[in-house]
């Protein structure tokens, strides 16, 4: 299957209000239209999850944040642009999104996925994997894309699809495929780059307030 192909089938599920199971920067995770509150609680289901605990959303870039926070810390633009690792910024005053994704504190946790520099197989100089398929898929959605790890809450999350339980697997709309052409007779993985482990999560206050939560 074509690399645009698996984009346009999985912007139908997400429009749709569907879940879909899909590579990461990180690991293998699940989710939905980020602004849907009956496609997030198809996703808590899945997983088996209280709905007290927030999920971590992906976005393209720091303008689709703007849409969905009502203020970025200057902080936050400054750990953005020297990032070279996953990394989930939690934003005061979320906006326009599902509530169920929203902190009881009115914070939300975004990450825009990290894209490895190497052009192997690349698409316009960036790689086709799984950073850069979810920042294509989110920009053509125009919305952010939940993103939790594809487990059964308490069990480890899947580094690779072959880690994916069938329980998971099968639960959820489409399954984004491992491998795909890129339209030049190649083939590529979208598991390539992946982290393997799940990203860093800093807080940030509109005050200049920074707490690590996770390194």
């Amino acid at each position: 299957m074509k690399y645009d192909e698996i984009i346009a089938k999985a912007l139908e599920v997400l429009r749709a209000g569907g879940v879909i199971l899909y590579p990461t920067d990180t690991v293998w995770g699940i989710g939905c239209d980020a602004t849907n509150e009956a496609a997030v609680q198809k996703v808590f289901a899945i997983k088996r999850r209280s709905e007290a605990k927030s999920l971590v959303l992906l976005a393209c870039d720091l303008d689709m944040i703007c849409r969905y926070v009502r203020e970025i810390p200057q902080i936050a633009i400054d750990l953005v642009e020297v990032n070279d690792a996953p990394m989930t910024i939690v934003y005061p005053g979320a906006m326009g999104l599902a509530p169920s994704v929203v902190a009881e504190d009115g914070s939300v946790g975004i990450r825009i996925p990290l894209v490895p520099e190497d052009p192997d197989g690349g698409r316009g100089g960036a790689p086709i994997c799984g950073a850069s398929f979810c920042r294509e898929l989110v920009r053509k959605l125009r919305r952010p894309l939940v993103s939790t790890s594809a487990n059964i809450s308490g069990e480890p999350a899947p580094v690779h699809f072959a880690d994916v339980s069938p329980e998971i697997s099968g639960a959820v709309d489409y399954v984004v495929p491992v491998g795909c052409g890129d339209g030049a007779g190649r083939s590529v993985s979208l598991e390539y780059g992946a982290s393997g482990r799940a990203s860093q999560i800093i807080k940030l206050g509109l005050r200049g307030e920074v707490e690590i939560i996770r390194k």
